[in-house]
């Protein structure tokens, strides 16, 4: 499956990818909300992982700049979780939202996984 991440921390982004790419994801990334939505309208990714606070285009912001051109499963992420919280994210049009720091990457892969299969039943 096609997976977008975009972060502005690297090692956010590093260590998504290396653990969606042990399970034979193919993997698209891009580190400002700009970049972020360039890469989404081209690649067309069934999950994108986004950050909620990036430069140029926060997660947010990015979502609206898509509005019915928005293609896959979008789970938020962020280690401020005030604003963002899971009904926040609904509303804005996520699918999920995972606070950060991770305590276990592969959980999170699991958990996009476990997204994307309910995706695929529909």
């Amino acid at each position: 499956m096609k997976i977008l991440i975009v972060d502005d921390e690297v090692l956010v982004r590093r260590s998504l990818s290396r653990a969606f790419q042990s399970r034979g994801h193919e993997i698209y990334e891009a580190a400002d909300g700009e970049a972020g939505l360039q890469a989404w309208l081209k690649y067309q990714p069934e999950l994108i992982m986004l950050d909620v606070l990036m430069p140029k285009l926060t997660g947010p912001q990015v979502l609206r700049e898509l509005g019915n051109k928005k293609t896959g499963k979008v789970i938020l992420m962020s280690a401020y979780g005030g604003d963002h919280n899971i009904q926040t994210s609904l509303e804005i049009g996520a699918d999920l939202f995972i606070a950060k720091p991770f305590e276990n990457v592969f959980d999170v892969v699991a958990t996009a996984e476990g997204i994307l299969a309910g995706q695929q039943k529909e």
